[in-house]
């Protein structure tokens, strides 16, 4: 039997070390399909909506490094586009299979057709069509290649006809190609940079995704300069751990200690990160970026001196050019900021909340007790991001996935999924809010039939919280905010899991442990509080009028309840703003 495109396209899949293809098949799917199938050594994850297929793709990919989904042509191309988006602007290297209709129905509105180059061009690194067996092998090599080298989605789009017939060989390399080069800035530059950091005392570190490979340097360099380091949420697995001058996180999920010692600082130096939140950058101290690709440059703060070059290579060349700074007061005083903020921090865990209102930092801080040591955490996006970026802490082991850059709804279970396939044998634990749980509910079915031990905590605060709060602030009273849920517990259940509710505090403890003890997929559905309130690092005027504004209207519209319960339940916020 000759072998077919498809054959050869599950072939040069194995070679680039893919294991596994997340996909729905159908119609322009099935020969690649049946390639797989005959071919023995590739799974097929058959998922239950595409997008949750290419979420566990991207999951795959950051831990793994490389990874695969497909799709079918017409719907199954637009149900890839926002788990896409997602990999593509977390740097998360994948080859997204687009089967379209047969060749010979191009241009003529026929049933499920795309324009494929058109959908995935804002979501893609590479994204082209064969359209015939002498072109695809080098597209395809040209795919893999770009997603490995330039970090993001890489879609081959083929047409169901082509992928029956007999296959050529490319004359060009079809090997892998994933070099790995030293980047650093020029000497001139590191000589300026070292010059400029003798002449400064006052410095605060913010380091970015792009220092997580170089932990102990940024340790090492801290030290020598006395400078308290802060990082994204992106980088707090990385960097938190074993660090001793880490203040923790800034921006719209942070705290104050790492935007206090920022705007303190009379030198700022970004190392490896695209920090998009312009409002919690400093704009009266000198400001120094180092980062892989200088187009980057200065985008996102007044940066006065850009170098090119990879954290871990620009440091490692620093590091002997700098001499040890004496004077440590200025990272004494920060650090006692940081330890005001945990302290503050543990009040709102030590105040559980109460039946039906749970708080859920108090979830939160037993999550990160009872998980294991190389945990693998996947967050949703809101107010579930919130908890877990404040009181998951980092080992030196334990991982974060989340949509931080797209910022989507519906990322951690899908995320989960991915995560337990490409890490076997450790924990995977998925802190879902309702809203997000509710998009792609459909996957817990995967999560099932696969036997994925994944644990599931649900923070069921019955609301888009996030966005209750983001019109609060606004001076605007939440509305359709409130979310109707089914019995997650029983949902749970129906779908084969163990389905585990907690509505008081005193049973949050156990029912975690039960759960993470299972040897199965099990979900926690904890009822936290609706009203739980997350206040980023400095509060604006206009924030705390928005908030009082929104709660005048409230009263005047009969819903002096709940300007009571959010009273009630956020006092320690309240306390720190007066």
């Amino acid at each position: 039997m000759a072998k077919s495109v498809a054959d050869q396209l599950v072939e040069m899949l194995v070679n680039a070390g893919v294991k596994r293809i997340y996909a729905v098949t159908g119609d322009s799917l099935n020969n690649v399909n049946d390639a797989v199938r005959r071919e023995g050594s590739i799974q097929w994850i058959h998922v239950r909506h595409e997008e949750a297929g290419a979420y566990a793709a991207g999951a795959e990919a950051q831990l793994n490094g490389f990874a695969c989904c497909a799709g079918s042509s017409g719907p199954g191309h637009v149900h890839l586009i926002n788990g896409l988006y997602d990999a593509n602007r977390s740097g998360a290297a994948v080859i997204a299979i687009a089967s379209t209709i047969s060749s010979f129905e191009y241009g003529t509105a026929y049933f499920q057709e795309t324009n494929t180059i058109k959908l995935f061009d804002d979501c893609s690194v590479y994204n082209q069509v064969a359209t015939t067996p002498k072109q695809f092998p080098r597209m395809m090599q040209g795919a893999i290649q770009a997603a490995l080298n330039q970090k993001g989605v890489a879609v081959i789009a083929l047409p169901g006809d082509l992928t029956g017939v007999d296959a050529e060989e490319s004359s060009t390399a079809m090997q892998l190609f994933n070099p790995v080069a030293e980047i650093k800035p020029s000497a001139a530059d590191l000589d300026q940079l070292a010059a400029l950091v003798a002449r400064h005392h006052k410095i605060t570190i913010f380091c970015g995704i792009g220092a997580a490979d170089a932990h102990d340097e940024v340790v090492a360099f801290s030290q020598k300069l006395n400078a308290p380091v802060g990082y994204s949420f992106r980088a707090k697995m990385d960097l938190q751990y074993d660090n001793p001058n880490e203040i923790g996180m800034t921006g719209l999920l942070g705290l104050p200690a790492a935007y206090n010692s920022m705007h303190e600082s009379d030198l700022l130096i970004l190392l490896g990160t695209d920090f998009p939140y312009t409002q919690f950058m400093p704009t009266d101290c000198q400001i120094v970026q180092i980062e892989i690709r200088p187009e980057r440059i200065g985008r996102r703060a007044k940066v006065s001196m850009g170098l090119c070059g990879s954290v871990k290579d620009t440091l490692k060349a620093l590091l002997p050019m700098i001499g040890q700074k004496k004077d440590d007061s200025f990272l004494k005083a920060q650090l006692r900021v940081y330890d005001e903020v945990k302290k503050k921090m543990q009040t709102y865990v030590d105040d559980r909340g109460k039946k039906g209102n749970i708080h859920p930092e108090f979830v939160a801080s037993l999550v990160n007790e009872l998980a294991a040591n190389d945990a693998i955490f996947t967050v949703d996006t809101g107010m579930s991001c919130v908890w877990g970026s404040r009181y998951i802490q980092a080992t030196g082991k334990r991982k974060m996935l989340g949509s931080f850059n797209h910022g989507s709804m519906a990322n951690a279970m899908p995320q989960a999924i991915g995560a337990a396939l490409a890490c076997p044998g450790r924990q995977v634990i998925a802190l879902c809010g309702d809203g997000g749980l509710s998009m792609l509910l459909g996957d817990l079915a995967t999560i099932t039939q696969y036997k994925l031990p994944v644990k599931i905590v649900v923070f069921n605060n019955r609301s888009l919280g996030m966005v209750k709060l983001e019109m609060e602030v606004a001076g605007i009273p939440d509305w359709q905010t409130d979310m109707f849920d089914p019995d997650f517990a029983l949902v749970a259940q129906a779908m084969g899991m163990k389905g585990i509710t907690a509505s008081d505090p005193d049973d949050v403890k156990q029912a975690l442990k039960e759960a993470f003890m299972y040897k199965g997929p099990a979900l926690v559905n904890i009822m936290t509080d609706p009203n739980a309130l997350a206040m980023p690092p400095k509060v604006e005027f206009e924030q705390v009028k928005g908030m009082t504004l929104s709660m005048a209207k409230m009263m005047l519209n009969g819903r002096m309840d709940e300007v009571l319960d959010t009273v009630k339940s956020n006092y320690k916020h309240l306390k720190d703003l007066i």
